[in-house]
């Protein structure tokens, strides 16, 4: 319950962020240009924004917590890429697949091998419903419900011993599901800047006595650009 208070609060700070940006976009969407005679033209670059593409791409810099252990205190903060397509089928309904790849360090354990920080990197790979919520042409927010598979790796740097022995999982391919969104805020036509903030659930397990298997929910997030392309439905 803890983390959904927290991730719902976390969603609101950037929806607060994603409403000021838009705000802030309305004041600059108008450029004024002098023509020859000292005339001021006013030039809109959202002018053609409309939401009716059938295609888009996203690419971002990612951010995922996650717990490679089931009873580690320590949480592995990891960095790495959201690779997202959609597919419209209607104005505010399409099907969204995405592919993220995550690295980094985790607390271990206490052992006695040594094994301090070691490596673990976590791949998702998902697919599901995708809704287009309140927009105009500044941006929009557009929420998602993605289910798929994680694939866990927990025992590359462990110097060849048990994942037992620091408390982690077995290296394994797991159910996984995300549920959030994404903040879009146009800047033409075709490109657009994308926040994607994320509940993501796994469930892993280990194969070492005690048998565990257990639903962890952590955040993630990733910040890049998305691409409309021209095809219209």
């Amino acid at each position: 319950m803890r983390f959904f208070v927290r991730f719902s609060a976390t969603f609101l700070a950037f929806a607060a962020l994603f409403v000021f940006a838009g705000a802030l976009a309305e004041a600059q969407s108008t450029a004024a240009q002098t023509t020859g005679n000292g005339t001021y033209v006013v030039v809109d670059p959202l002018a053609n924004v409309h939401y009716d593409n059938r295609y888009d791409i996203s690419l971002g810099l990612a951010y995922d917590h996650m717990k490679a252990g089931p009873t580690l205190v320590q949480g592995s903060n990891l960095g790495g890429l959201d690779l997202t397509g959609s597919y419209w089928l209607t104005k505010h309904f399409a099907i969204e697949a995405t592919g993220r790849g995550y690295v980094g360090t985790s607390g271990a354990g206490v052992n006695d091998k040594g094994i301090q920080g070691p490596f673990v990197a976590q791949y998702i790979f998902a697919g599901g419903a995708e809704w287009l919520g309140p927009h105009n042409k500044h941006g929009a927010l557009i929420a998602h419900a993605l289910f798929g598979g994680a694939y866990g790796k927990f025992q590359q740097d462990l110097l060849g011993y048990s994942p037992a022995v620091v408390d982690f999982y077995n290296d394994q391919l797991a159910p996984a599901a995300i549920i959030g969104g994404h903040m879009d805020l146009n800047r033409s036509e075709h490109w657009v800047f994308r926040i994607t903030p994320d509940a993501v659930m796994t469930h892993y397990g280990t194969n070492y006595a005690p048998k565990v298997s257990q639903f962890d929910v952590n955040f993630a997030i990733s910040v890049g650009v998305q691409y409309k392309f021209k095809k219209k439905r």
